[in-house]
């Protein structure tokens, strides 16, 4: 009998524990777990990381671009990058696309001289996605691979940015270890205290 009673009563004592735990919780919902990573050392580390952090963004987003320029058909290039990039609203791939043909062509026709004005003059008048059509229908007596010359000035400019990119983060991860800390201990810092890991 007695077994019973303190049965009962640990029953009563656990209930009114829940209860109290509830109402802590209806009083305060917006209980936070705590980040033990968030302190001023750990936030003065991960800073040195920021703009390592930021270039291998960057990377990736021209990883990503120049993964779309060479898996679609030169028409539907512009598009792609708009359905991939739905962020970069205010960015206008189909005048990028567009200029980098052209002042690659620019460099053909008045540098090397390989190539007739006439061709830079038709590919300024016409847009990006119909271009390799108008260009073929305008040039049929052209030897060469319009289309393939122009990807190939695409690529060469997601390369070079992707180049540069590199650079810029071995730039940062030596500037890193020059401060006497090791590269991939401040990355670890700065994922673990920006939540990322």
């Amino acid at each position: 009998m007695a077994e019973k009673k303190t049965k009962r009563y640990l029953e009563m004592q656990m209930e009114e524990l829940r209860e109290a735990h509830a109402e802590n919780i209806a009083q305060n919902p917006t209980v936070k777990k705590i980040n033990p990573n968030h302190n001023a050392k750990n936030a003065a580390i991960a800073e040195m990381y920021n703009d390592a952090a930021e270039y291998e963004a960057d990377l990736k987003g021209f990883e990503d671009e120049l993964f779309l320029v060479n898996k679609h058909s030169f028409k539907d290039i512009a598009t792609e990058m708009h359905k991939a990039f739905p962020k970069e609203e205010d960015r206008d791939f189909l005048a990028e696309l567009n200029t980098i043909v052209e002042l690659g062509w620019t460099d053909l026709v008045e540098v090397q001289k390989t190539h007739p004005q006439e061709q830079l003059d038709l590919l300024k008048a016409t847009d990006f996605t119909e271009m390799i059509e108008v260009f073929n229908a305008k040039f049929p007596e052209y030897t060469g691979d319009f289309e393939a010359e122009a990807r190939v000035f695409l690529e060469q400019r997601w390369e070079r940015l992707i180049n540069i990119k590199k650079e810029h983060i071995k730039q940062e991860l030596y500037e890193i270890n020059t401060s006497g800390l090791k590269a991939k201990y401040v990355k670890s810092v700065y994922r673990k205290y920006h939540g990322l890991v």
